[in-house]
């Protein structure tokens, strides 16, 4: 097996990029979108209690009664497409990022693969990732993963896309009640207005991201 370009350091922050097989659409419904959001949550644990599809069959199907206080890896932002999905995180626990990212795409795979009646791998390949070195790059680099939507013409504003952490920056309340899975302030200190601004107002910046584009994967 080939070793990665950029090593996954604990409290290094990358830049997280895995896509489906062939373009192949993996989101069909919001209810497909929600899985891979409870997913996420779920499997940042460092010791789940049980495997995703037992807790959610369970009587206990509830996020909020587990203890988050060990985790692999910390959330700081994402955005889920129809065929491919976005993560920035940073690594707290050894081999966290590579575990953690095994353990959603194979849980989601399973999900995937039952509902739609459907055989064989998902993703492909193994994930790519890389090294976020500074604040100043997180925020632009945040800023790319929010309009990813939009860039690709699937809305408008990126406000219009629920399958993101855009809500979770510019909303003090989760939306719908959804939990959230963001813990960025460590890196990022803003206010909720001046982060929309600074994204709003440029959603054309895509295609001027020069400065950050070795953290992209176009």
């Amino acid at each position: 097996m080939p070793y990665r370009k950029v090593v996954l350091a604990n409290a290094g922050v990358h830049h997280i990029f895995t896509r489906s097989i062939a373009g192949f659409r993996i989101f069909n419904s919001d209810k497909d979108y929600e899985r891979m959001r409870q997913v996420m949550i779920f499997y940042s644990l460092k010791k789940p209690p049980c495997k995703f599809s037992l807790f959610v069959s369970s009587l206990k199907n509830d996020l909020g009664i587990l203890d988050f206080k060990n985790k692999l890896v910390r959330i700081l932002a994402y955005c889920l497409m129809p065929t491919h999905i976005h993560i920035i995180a940073e690594q707290i626990a050894d081999n966290g990022i590579s575990h953690y990212v095994n353990l959603i795409l194979k849980s989601y795979s399973k999900y995937f693969n039952v509902k739609y009646k459907r055989k064989g791998p998902l993703w492909e390949g193994r994930f790519r990732n890389v090294l976020v070195e500074t604040d100043d790059q997180l925020l632009h680099l945040t800023r790319y993963v929010h309009l990813n939507p939009v860039s690709s013409s699937l809305v408008d504003t990126p406000q219009d896309w629920r399958f993101s952490s855009y809500w979770e920056y510019t909303n003090e309340n989760a939306a719908g009640g959804a939990q959230k899975i963001c813990e960025y302030s460590r890196y990022l200190s803003m206010n909720t207005a001046v982060y929309k601004k600074f994204v709003d107002d440029r959603i054309d910046y895509q295609r001027e991201l020069e400065h950050i584009k070795h953290l992209t994967f176009e």
